[in-house]
């Protein structure tokens, strides 16, 4: 399970390099395919597939967040949260500074899926490209790292690899870090 001091970490830094929105995105584990929910065509970057995510409120704790944005995008309830996937950052569309962090969760049940947000979801095979943007590609490329190096928990980087370089950036990522 990852740790509150690696979120409060995470959110520390995203501040002292002037992020104005923190973001948290979830990969569902599941039977090697994760959901993907695509925004509606009338919304920001309409169209596209994503993993599930959302803003964290003021005052929200990294994990609180990730747990309600899951429930409220898909209907799933979170059971734990397993290893940290790495960051990206990117602009809204009001221009704000915004970093999403993703982590792996484990669900009570993994259907059915109730959308809310999205007008449509698709479970994308582990070994096929997803519809996705770059950013998110390599995200799930990490977590499909992680299940072909046979790792007991889909979510945990092997000790071979490098926990402390996430996807395309120097973020802290891998396994997770003792609290």
């Amino acid at each position: 399970m990852t740790g509150s001091s690696l979120m409060d970490r995470l959110a520390s830094e995203a501040a002292s390099d002037g992020v104005q929105q923190l973001v948290v995105g979830a990969i569902i584990a599941g039977d090697r395919s994760v959901p993907l929910l695509r925004r509606p065509a009338v919304d920001f970057m309409g169209g596209i597939y994503e993993l599930p995510s959302g803003k964290v409120d003021p005052g929200e704790h990294l994990g609180q967040a990730l747990s309600r944005e899951v429930r409220e995008e898909t209907g799933l309830q979170v059971t734990s949260v397993g290893a940290y996937l790495g960051s990206f950052d990117y602009a809204s569309g009001s221009g704000r500074k915004m970093r999403q962090f993703t982590f792996t969760v484990q669900v009570a049940a993994a259907e059915p899926i109730v959308l809310t947000e999205h007008d449509e979801y698709r479970w994308a095979p582990l070994d096929a490209e997803p519809p996705v943007t770059d950013a998110v590609k390599q995200v799930i490329a990490r977590y499909r790292t992680s299940i072909v190096h046979g790792s007991e928990d889909p979510g945990r980087i092997p000790a071979d690899d490098d926990p402390r370089r996430g996807p395309g950036n120097d973020q802290p990522t891998g396994r997770p870090w003792p609290d």
